[in-house]
């Protein structure tokens, strides 16, 4: 079965940076785009960055554009998200995703599997 885990999350200060990581089994990662969301309680989930299948194209959120880059390694059908220059507005819990086909998309709505989320927690 899909199965997307999370891992890399943590405390942060201002400025600082963390890498997230989404390890991904039970189907073919290149086959499949992949996406970051993050959610704060109360807050609609909010798509930051998205892959395409086989990592050739990438798209990101105004939010975090210039700061976050997603990539992926296929030979460990990993996806990550390395996010710079943090600040507390990124304080939120990430979630990766796949997608339904292979093309990109920020809407949650295109992605049918999830991973369980990790905390970011950026400090001023």
């Amino acid at each position: 079965q899909v199965q997307l885990v999370e891992s890399g999350g943590g405390p942060v200060q201002a400025g600082g940076s963390l890498r997230l990581s989404c390890a991904a089994s039970g189907y073919t990662f290149s086959a499949y785009s992949m996406g970051w969301f993050r959610q704060v309680p109360g807050k609609e989930r909010e798509g930051i960055a998205t892959i395409s299948a086989g990592g050739g194209s990438t798209y990101y959120a105004d939010s975090v554009k210039g700061r976050f880059t997603t990539s992926l390694d296929k030979t460990k059908t990993t996806l990550y998200l390395q996010m710079n220059s943090l600040k507390p507005g990124d304080t939120a819990t990430y979630y990766c995703a796949r997608g339904v086909a292979a093309a990109m998309s920020l809407l949650s709505g295109y992605y049918i599997y999830w991973g369980q989320g990790t905390q970011v927690t950026v400090s001023s």
